[in-house]
């Protein structure tokens, strides 16, 4: 111990040589941090999730916009966003760590904490509270407009595998929905999803590489989220029975 300290001195002596500002006492003080190590947050089912959901909300848009002969293309993919959403649901229980709801599943007292500059612990390790709330948004208005896509009926050319079962009013009701405020909401939740990407670009904080490799810098010891071949064959599993359901559902029409 004694040795120690005196190293500690030493190298304190030499460095206050070399720079006059430097204070030895304080350096003893404030330790400098441990280096930070990369550490698994996104597992690969998570970010395979994420980029192939963008990819379809991409495509729903801008074969929505097109109609005619596109709007099969965007049942199919309407489809496809059904079974990435059913996948999602069971992967918020089985999958990695930081892909759980229960990780960032913030209290109301959390989040204003977090907006007021008192972060709780782990916060920024997957989804903060303000990212979280705005990928919980995200999941509930895409499957409001999954939804009152099944039941969509124009009256024209496109009618939704399910808008058999329901009553036309309801049809309509859903297809005046999913054309109208649900898309302005998407479009609206996209640009601040967009936005705050950009915003913590510019502070410093980047997100999308993170998703794309799945490793985040972090100090030593923070947990990382299971990521080994046992998983990712059981996302597999999940997968398949998720698109299979989606399938099904559409053979319905």
């Amino acid at each position: 111990m004694a040795y120690t300290v005196q190293c500690m001195l030493m190298r304190a002596a030499v460095l206050g040589s070399l720079h006059p500002q430097f204070d030895p006492l304080t350096a003893m003080r404030n330790p400098s941090p441990p280096a930070l190590v990369p550490v698994r947050i996104w597992d690969l089912p998570t970010r395979l999730f994420h980029w192939l959901l963008v990819l379809a909300v991409v495509g729903l848009i801008i074969t929505g916009n097109l109609g005619g002969n596109w709007m099969v293309w965007h049942a199919r993919l309407g489809l496809t966003v059904l079974g990435l959403l059913v996948f999602r649901l069971v992967w918020g229980v089985e999958g990695g760590q930081w892909s759980r709801f229960a990780s960032f599943s913030y209290s109301p007292r959390k989040l204003m904490h977090y907006l007021r500059g008192r972060a709780p612990a782990n916060a920024e390790v997957g989804h903060s509270p303000l990212g979280a709330l705005s990928v919980w948004a995200m999941l509930a208005v895409l499957t409001v407009q999954v939804g009152t896509g099944l039941v969509t009926d124009d009256e024209i050319a496109f009618t939704g595998p399910l808008a058999r079962f329901v009553e036309t009013s309801t049809a309509l009701a859903a297809t005046a929905w999913h054309k109208g405020p649900g898309k302005l909401v998407l479009l609206a939740l996209i640009g601040l999803h967009v936005g705050a990407i950009v915003v913590y670009h510019l502070r410093g904080k980047r997100l999308v590489p993170p998703m794309l490799h799945g490793d985040k810098l972090l100090p030593p010891g923070t947990p990382g989220s299971r990521d080994d071949a046992r998983q990712r064959v059981l996302a597999l599993v999940l997968a398949l029975a998720s698109g299979a359901l989606a399938a099904w559902v559409g053979s319905l029409g």
